[in-house]
């Protein structure tokens, strides 16, 4: 489909144009929207989904007297992917022919977007990413007022709801877009969350994976730098490129690991990074290359956020959490568990005041970065917390491992019976050993030395389980061996 053009207006009334109506959009997810390339993401789609978010957002502004201070635009970026500035120009022509102003950030991460919507107080914000998903994928992360989240029960039904319609209003005059590509700001804002002075002579491995990283960690090392912080960072896979030529950037994958282990053992480092393709999650990998479970970088982090504000809120998912909770405890923090899912994450927070929650998963939400998630604050609150400590990263994780050991997640796709009723059947299979049973997310069942969690994926067809043990490792693996083999009775094979 050709685009409507804007030299002038008389396109700004798109309800009268059939080709923009009543087209199904089947690439809106739970927390996004995310789709094959020409399948169900394309131009089109793009500018309807612009189109109609702006309109809903303005509507609600000019509705409310609480919104009088927002500004009259959104923020916009996106990722390195080959195909996402042609999305984003679809995304912006459908903004500003909803007679909304645009803010173009260029090529970003999600959280500068999430940096970017608070910073210019927009009226929401959007990023063109797929994350770590196949390079025939894209898809758009929307957020409204303030970077708070927008989800399915939360703004995201209604806005798929008038781009398949198309039936928008007509606007008078078009909207204006302004390029921000400068980074100062957002950087300045990252740099807030450390003490450089404290930093002490580190070796670090940062591996981008040719994603959407590349130029933050350039502005940070700069820093870093110009602060005579004795850090020096060794880049792998570094340069953006949207081709992937060394594979789609997901540390999630046990072969794409491989790259960043190698770099830590070769070049004798302290410590490895690695983030996804819209660096909104940050994976650590110690001195020996081995990488970090999620969930052991949570608990240290919640630790170290109640060495500096005692008492604080934690907020933490219940798919791992005997290490969470014991650090929360032992730091005199406040325990707030939370179902998994940014938008869940994010209002516990809000409603908490939690200075820090942390998913397994390796998102890591902050009080102080307008309750989002931020690939790039992690690593350097690891920096500094191996600096204060003296200890390296192996040193704050393993003894924790050791006393609380998991499995890690273990995916499982089903051939057989439904998520729900392979769930009700594993309930039923414990049920004479009455576990203490949660069904916050998923379903959780602890038998008090040990634990489990089952649960549907929100945004692929498997079902995913976390085991964990006090102290047991043997246990661990009888456990382990024990659910894969009951749940291959029940057709489950793992992914």
């Amino acid at each position: 489909m050709t685009l409507p053009n804007n030299s002038d207006n008389s396109h700004l009334n798109a309800s009268s144009n059939d080709a923009l109506a009543h087209r199904p959009i089947t690439s809106f997810k739970a927390y996004d929207i995310r789709g094959e390339l020409g399948v169900n993401l394309d131009e089109d789609i793009a500018y309807r989904i612009g189109r109609a978010f702006a309109q809903i957002l303005a509507s609600q502004k000019n509705d409310s007297q609480g919104n009088d201070t927002l500004e009259n635009s959104i923020v916009i970026g996106c990722d390195i992917r080959d195909s996402s500035e042609m999305l984003k120009q679809a995304t912006i022509r459908g903004i500003i022919d909803a007679g909304v102003d645009v803010i173009d950030l260029g090529m970003t991460g999600t959280e500068e977007v999430y940096f970017g919507t608070s910073h210019y107080n927009a009226l929401g914000g959007i990023e063109v990413t797929a994350s770590h998903n196949p390079i025939n994928y894209n898809g758009l992360k929307l957020v409204r007022e303030g970077s708070r989240p927008i989800s399915a029960d939360s703004g995201l039904a209604e806005i798929q709801a008038l781009a398949e319609q198309g039936d928008f209003a007509a606007s008078t005059q078009a909207g204006k877009v302004v390029e921000r590509f400068d980074k100062t700001a957002y950087v300045d804002h990252l740099m807030s969350f450390i003490d450089t002075d404290k930093l002490v002579p580190l070796k670090i491995v940062i591996n981008s994976g040719n994603g959407s990283a590349g130029p933050t960690v350039d502005l940070l090392e700069q820093r870093l730098q110009q602060k005579n912080a004795p850090i020096e960072i060794i880049k792998v896979h570094h340069t953006p490129d949207g081709s992937f030529p060394n594979g789609i950037p997901n540390p999630m994958i046990l072969a794409n690991r491989e790259s960043t282990k190698q770099a830590v053992i070769e070049n004798k480092a302290d410590l490895g990074i690695a983030f996804d393709g819209d660096f909104d999650r940050c994976f650590l990998f110690d001195a020996q290359g081995e990488f970090v479970e999620g969930s052991y970088v949570v608990g240290m982090l919640a630790q170290a956020f109640l060495q500096k504000h005692q008492g604080a809120a934690i907020v933490y998912d219940p798919r791992v959490l005997y290490n969470t909770e014991a650090l929360i405890e032992e730091g005199r923090g406040k325990a707030v568990i939370s179902k998994s899912g940014h938008s869940f994450i994010k209002q516990v927070m809000r409603e908490s005041g939690a200075v820090y929650g942390g998913e397994m998963s390796a998102h890591h939400y902050f009080r102080d970065f307008f309750y989002c998630d931020s690939g790039m604050i992690p690593w350097l609150l690891t920096i500094e917390l191996l600096s204060t400590t003296g200890k390296s990263l192996g040193q704050l994780v393993n003894e924790r491992i050791s006393a609380y050991p998991s499995s890690g997640e273990i995916n499982f796709k089903l051939t057989q019976a439904g998520s729900d009723e392979v769930i009700s059947a594993i309930e039923d299979y414990f049920s004479a050993q009455n576990p203490e049973k949660n069904t916050l997310d998923g379903l959780s069942l602890d038998f008090g030395q040990w634990r489990f969690n089952i649960r549907a994926s929100n945004t692929e067809p498997l079902i995913r389980l976390n085991i964990e043990t006090k102290g047991d490792e043997q246990l661990l693996a009888e456990k382990t061996a024990e659910i894969k083999q009951w749940l291959a009775t029940q057709g489950a094979e793992v992914a």
